[in-house]
């Protein structure tokens, strides 16, 4: 299932909601979701949402809040048109904010650093496309049920995580 969902993602692509929420379903299930749990990037559409909340209802798994990070554009592109991966361990970093030590290659293990095919620009361009027109209606949809709060999502990560956590009263 995850292979699948890989395939679509490569392409800038939102993964079908069947294998979307069947991994959901399945991860949520672990023993180190009992007590909590943080979803990234899910879910993206209203009904995405409507099956997580399906998913959560059975599971008796209230949803606390939904962050979303309001990010300019050009500064997502250039975020991650930079973003580099290991082809060997999977350590990222960022040749803006978190380069390497020597250009290329990993400090962890030594390994190549690529780019993921959906780390190009214009891959980025097509997967904001598809963000203003699936996934930006679940701000009213959250908003409706009292859950949604929007961070500003400028700056170095420190900052950022600290507005989160005000935000969240953590």
């Amino acid at each position: 299932m995850g292979r699948k969902a890989a395939e679509y993602m490569d392409r800038g692509e939102l993964v079908p909601d069947e294998i979307i929420l069947g991994l959901v379903r399945e991860r949520l299930s672990q023993m180190d979701c009992r007590d909590g749990f943080v979803l990234d990037g899910f879910p993206r559409t209203i009904p995405q949402a409507e099956g997580l909340e399906r998913i959560l209802e059975e599971m008796g798994k209230p949803l606390d809040k939904v962050v979303s990070l309001a990010v300019p554009d050009e500064v997502i592109v250039e975020r991650l048109s930079a973003r580099r991966i290991c082809e060997r361990c999977g350590q990222e970093y960022n040749l803006k904010t978190r380069p390497p030590n020597k250009d290329q290659v990993c400090d962890l293990c030594g390994g190549k650093l690529i780019q993921r095919p959906d780390d190009v620009p214009d891959t980025i361009r097509e997967r904001l496309r598809v963000y203003r027109e699936k996934t930006e209606p679940l701000r009213n949809f959250y908003l409706k049920r009292g859950l949604w709060i929007e961070i500003d999502g400028v700056g170095d990560v420190e900052e950022v995580f600290e507005r989160i956590g005000r935000a969240l009263g953590i």
